[in-house]
């Protein structure tokens, strides 16, 4: 429990805190070959300009409602299979890696809609009509109404739309960085055991 806990408050400070940037790389990526924003000053200019601060954090309520189930399952997740997984006998210390993808497609996929929410939220104001070639709906407001509104025109599966590809980024992905992260606590433990000792 306490695992889920720390995990999903480290998740909480991290996406707040980085908001902005997450919704200007979500803009920058649906503006395809129309180019709404020609620079991150320029965005931010325009943002700030036609919706004021609270353009910049668009869709916070699902960024901050997907990342702490997320955060909580992903470390409870891995945690649990951690020491299951160490047991096989896998090449260069790999259950750590193996364990990190395990936690990540359970976490991701357990959360999905919520980013897929957060994402469409993000596009939305005075510049929708001229992301994506024009085809973005406009959606009421609040994260269940958006869902709902998600599950009437596109059916639930509407809601796992783009699941495969953000398995395929986020498992690599958290795949190194577990293994990476047990490596560095184990020579950062091995450190302060040598200070210790002297």
């Amino acid at each position: 429990m306490t695992t889920f806990v720390a995990g999903a408050f480290a998740g909480v400070v991290a996406t707040s805190a980085t908001y902005p940037l997450d919704l200007l790389r979500t803009r920058f990526a649906a503006q395809g070959t129309s180019k709404i924003y020609g620079s991150i000053l320029s965005s931010v200019r325009s943002i700030y300009l036609t919706e004021g601060l609270p353009g910049f954090f668009r869709g916070l309520g699902a960024g901050v409602a997907q990342i702490v189930p997320y955060m909580g399952l992903f470390f409870s997740t891995y945690e649990t299979l951690r020491p299951l997984v160490a047991e096989l006998d896998l090449p260069f210390g790999s259950g750590d890696a193996a364990a990190g993808v395990l936690a990540s497609v359970t976490a991701k996929t357990g959360v999905f809609p919520l980013d897929l929410i957060r994402k469409r939220i993000q596009v939305q104001g005075p510049a929708r009509k001229r992301f994506a070639g024009g085809l973005i709906p406009l959606y009421g407001k609040g994260v269940l109404r958006v869902g709902k509104e998600i599950v009437g025109k596109e059916g639930w599966r509407g809601l796992y739309r783009g699941l495969a590809v953000g398995l395929i980024k986020a498992a690599p992905a958290s795949a190194v960085t577990m293994w990476t992260y047990e490596r560095a606590l184990k020579e950062l433990k091995g450190w302060s055991t040598n200070e210790k000792d002297t």
